[in-house]
């Protein structure tokens, strides 16, 4: 499948290493991952580079081509809310991760889509097993 991963970019890389361990799990499944680079060390300077509309014109042509959008929004991100509103109103299934305890915007977790699905993990090990189940139900 080609899975948009959307993660904080600007609010904060607090939890970068876990964002690349979901990209990493996500391509070692098989997936392509065409904003996997969000997920490296340095993604905010890369980005940084682009005029608002390169990433917006970039960013919403990977929304389109993908089958399904995996979100982490853990850290508040306007962009990953945006980009969750954006692919759901395009009809592709959203998945929104969330660690245990954290707050999560309730324009996310209380929104009714029936392609948005909104889960708390514990540990990086549990959000792996989310995502697979995830997928699983979309073959």
């Amino acid at each position: 499948m080609n899975l948009y991963f959307a993660c904080s970019i600007t609010g904060g890389r607090e939890l970068e290493p876990l964002y690349q361990e979901i990209v990493r799990a996500l391509q070692e499944m098989g997936h392509s991952v065409p904003t996997a680079h969000l997920a490296e060390s340095g993604a905010g300077r890369r980005e940084a580079a682009l005029s608002p509309q390169e990433v917006y014109a970039r960013d919403t042509a990977w929304l389109r081509e993908c089958d399904a959008l995996i979100a982490e929004v853990s850290v508040p991100s306007h962009g990953v809310g945006y980009e969750i509103g954006f692919a759901l109103g395009l009809g592709k299934p959203v998945l929104a991760v969330f660690q245990e305890g954290r707050t999560v915007s309730k324009m996310i977790s209380g929104n009714p889509a029936s392609l948005l699905t909104v889960k708390p993990y514990r540990t990086s090990k549990e959000a792996r097993q989310i995502i697979e189940e995830f997928l699983a139900g979309l073959v």
